[in-house]
């Protein structure tokens, strides 16, 4: 990359209007994953409005923009999820949810505003770009197994220009508002879920010797996993095992006939999670046949591990530092346990997954809540670190 640099930012203010238009369009109209019909409209008519050529797909609601196709350099992919969550929103928005349970409590009204922001100031970039730009706006980020991603890289998006390097983002309330964060190598886990179904002999509470009692069964598995993390995985390797729903039972004095857990397994890396599949299995099993009961065991295997390409990843964090100042550009100190399928685009191309600061003082706030409400001056950082992070990365990866 050349010395020369020309930010972004002060573009991405002027167009603060139209992006706060389409964020409260998305905002007061989610939908759930698979289901983001109308919100792929209103991208579909963003994207003519800004006259950039942009495709569908026969399976899913997901939409790819093309700016300057005809460039020879290096092709950069941006990309922002279309998804809202199940959550009734409590934020007091003038432009709040129109639908009781569904809301954008994960910030992808924000995602999908910003770069559409972005795609604005790069359509007419202040100098000539040396690449084309490709728009993923994906759908089902949150459906959390098989994902949005995985059926548009299988039909293509990451094709027709071929894609070099891919770039995404997430706000977050723990950054403060004004500061992006960066991590090369893994930063976020590998989420694969389990429904485990305990057999037992219902009957009267007060002869639960005629068992096994399901209930207690099950009581036991889930704590047997609990060692999974402390007992079989090395200790420097960061895992979790989750049980997070219960079901059994009708009342206070009746054994039921089945029990059933669900929850969820997370990891880094492939070998820690492909023992704590293994090593689960066993587990269960064996604590299930010591108390006399039978079990099923479901395991579904989620969104791989989120492992940002080291030298993308500090190819946009020089670039951004340029954009925004070194004090703006922060190292995420350790990865997190949470999932995000933007890793499936990150097993096929180079790229870099980054953190938009939304944090205010006096104004806590945490994703998937009713009350989420990332401030719009986020907007701006938001759509200058994507027009960044693409020019950066046609300048210094060409």
């Amino acid at each position: 990359m050349d010395g020369s640099w020309e930010p972004w930012t002060p573009l991405a203010r002027r167009a603060l209007p139209a992006m706060r238009a389409w964020r409260t369009a998305f905002h007061q109209e989610p939908e759930l994953s698979l289901q983001e019909e109308r919100t792929r409209e209103k991208v579909v008519r963003a994207l003519e409005e800004l006259n950039i050529p942009h495709r569908t797909f026969a399976e899913g609601y997901g939409v790819v923009g093309l700016i300057g196709g005809g460039r020879s350099g290096p092709v950069v992919a941006l990309r922002a999820d279309m998804d809202g969550l199940p959550v009734t929103e409590a934020t007091g928005l003038p432009f709040a949810s129109r639908f009781p349970g569904r809301m954008h409590a994960c910030g992808h009204d924000v995602h999908m505003a910003s770069l559409l922001g972005a795609a604005a100031i790069l359509q007419r970039p202040p100098r000539p770009l040396a690449g084309p730009v490709k728009l993923i706006f994906q759908p089902a980020e949150e459906e959390g197994r098989i994902g949005g991603a995985l059926a548009l890289i299988e039909q293509g998006c990451l094709q027709d220009p071929k894609v070099d390097y891919i770039v995404g983002q997430h706000v977050i309330p723990s950054l403060p508002l004004g500061q992006v964060g960066w991590k090369a190598g893994p930063m976020m886990a590998a989420a694969d879920a389990f429904r485990i179904t305990v057999r037992g002999k219902g009957g009267h509470a007060a002869t639960p010797h005629q068992g096994p009692d399901a209930v207690v069964v099950a009581s036991e598995i889930v704590l047997g996993m609990q060692a999974l993390v402390s007992r079989v995985v090395d200790p420097v390797e960061p895992a979790v095992v989750s049980v997070g729903s219960v079901h059994g039972g009708t009342k206070n004095n009746i054994l039921p006939d089945e029990v059933v857990l669900e929850g969820t397994v997370r990891s880094m890396s492939p070998a820690t999670r492909k023992l704590l599949e293994s090593a689960l299995r066993r587990r269960v099993r064996s604590i299930a046949a010591s108390l006399g009961a039978k079990v099923r065991i479901e395991y579904i295997t989620g969104y791989p591990p989120l492992v940002n390409d080291p030298t993308t990843t500090r190819t946009v964090a020089a670039t951004l530092a340029r954009e925004f100042g070194r004090d703006s550009v922060v190292e995420v100190p350790a990865p997190v346990m949470g999932a995000e399928d933007f890793a499936c685009y990150l097993e096929h191309v180079p790229g870099t997954f980054l953190r938009l600061g939304v944090g205010v003082s006096g104004r806590p706030a945490s994703l998937h809540s009713a009350t989420f409400a990332p401030d719009e001056r986020a907007l701006v950082i938001g759509a200058a670190t994507l027009a960044a992070a693409a020019e950066g990365l046609q300048r210094g990866g060409s």
